[in-house]
């Protein structure tokens, strides 16, 4: 079996999210599993190169975890530009802010390479399609991050969707997010990055969650018609990584109705600022004249029509129902992988072979457009239409 290595620039791979998902839980994961198998002739072996601003944040990445995979410590870089000229590179990923996106993804176009990015691809949608035409019009392989169409919670979803279990689908109620600690307390840390707080540096949930509900609401249940959004800096004041207390200028709570081409009532409440009592960080109810479901990250309940109760609504009395009762557990079909990486791996793929790969730029861009027309929903007070892109 012929083995093709593949070389793969990794920007902005220091943060939380570069880190874990893409470089550990994905291209590391990769080359320990022995490569992406295409056929049973070829196979595709990633050769990655971290590139940041700060060398002893990116050379301490390398060496912690080079020697576990290749026995030395990865390749590393503070130069941009030599590693984007070397030919032996062919892909360009980046995880940085979303502000410094543009500026690579140019370069990352006049060296001819594949581009793969997190999203949003941008804060404006103006911004987002340039990104992508760019790419469009020199020829070249793109993509973006949309991984949450990976998580298991997400397929068993779609596997219901398939099977035809909700019939008329009537409703879609999503809820997403955790408390985000304000770091004044240094026993109790800020888990999240400081510039996601500030407009100024593109910060804000609803540019952040809107491009995943996005391409989740579209790939799940249809296009979205048009929607009505509301938002909130609920925390003023947070503290930054060196503990300095600075002001909070970005939302950190957005709250929509999406309705759908055929109708369907899409509504999702994201905040950073609310104490969870659920079954997951993210949790998504699916409501059809048949049956229901109700999904988290990783794990799914159903209830048929057949094994609904029926409530009475009596305050006066304690409930008799146990409402958790009556749902059964919706089985793992298959072994999951982890989303992010199975995304990399079809894109590996798509580079190499041309194996299809439809979450381009374009389509990221999209996500951006819903975010910047729920501001704009927010700041206007009214509904707004979503154009086709």
């Amino acid at each position: 079996m012929e083995t093709r290595t593949i070389g793969i620039i990794l920007s902005g791979v220091t943060g939380r999210m570069g880190t874990n998902q893409h470089l550990v839980r994905s291209i590391l994961a990769i080359m320990k599993q022995g490569g992406v198998k295409v056929s049973d002739d070829l196979r595709l072996m990633p050769d990655p190169i971290l590139v940041g601003r700060n060398a002893d944040k990116v050379r301490a990445l390398a060496e912690a975890h080079g020697p576990a995979v290749i026995g030395k410590p990865l390749k590393w870089t503070t130069d941009l530009d030599s590693a984007l000229g070397d030919d032996k590179y062919g892909v360009f990923f980046d995880a940085s802010g979303t502000l410094q996106r543009a500026a690579f993804v140019e370069k990352a176009v006049k060296a001819r390479k594949a581009i793969y990015c997190e999203k949003p691809t941008a804060t404006t949608t103006a911004e987002a399609l340039r990104l992508a035409k760019l790419c469009e019009d020199a020829k070249l392989k793109n993509g973006v991050v949309q991984d949450k169409l990976w998580l298991p919670g997400m397929r068993k979803i779609k596997q219901l969707r398939q099977q035809g279990f909700f019939g008329k689908l009537l409703s879609v109620r999503g809820d997403f997010g955790y408390w985000v600690f304000t770091g004044h307390d240094e026993d109790q840390p800020a888990q999240r990055p400081s510039w996601n707080y500030r407009n100024e540096d593109g910060g804000g949930i609803m540019i952040d969650m809107f491009c995943h509900w996005q391409y989740v609401i579209t790939n799940l249940f249809g296009p979205i018609k048009s929607l009505v959004a509301h938002a909130a800096i609920d925390l003023p004041e947070r503290v930054d990584e060196r503990g300095k207390p600075y002001k909070a200028t970005a939302d950190d709570s957005a709250y929509a109705i999406f309705l759908l081409e055929d109708g369907t009532v899409c509504q999702f409440n994201s905040s950073w600022c609310v104490r969870v009592r659920r079954d997951d960080l993210l949790t998504i109810q699916v409501d059809g004249t048949k049956g229901t479901c109700v999904a988290g990250l990783r794990e799914a309940w159903v209830q048929s029509i057949s094994e609904t109760p029926k409530p009475v609504w009596n305050p006066d009395i304690q409930q008799p129902i146990n409402f958790y009762q009556g749902w059964q557990q919706v089985p793992s079909a298959v072994e999951y992988d982890n989303a992010f990486k199975i995304q990399w791996e079809l894109f590996l793929k798509h580079v190499a072979v041309d194996a299809p790969f439809r979450w381009t730029l374009r389509e990221g861009a999209k996500g951006v457009q819903l975010a910047e027309l729920g501001l704009q929903s927010w700041k206007e007070r009214r509904w707004m239409d979503v154009p086709a892109m």
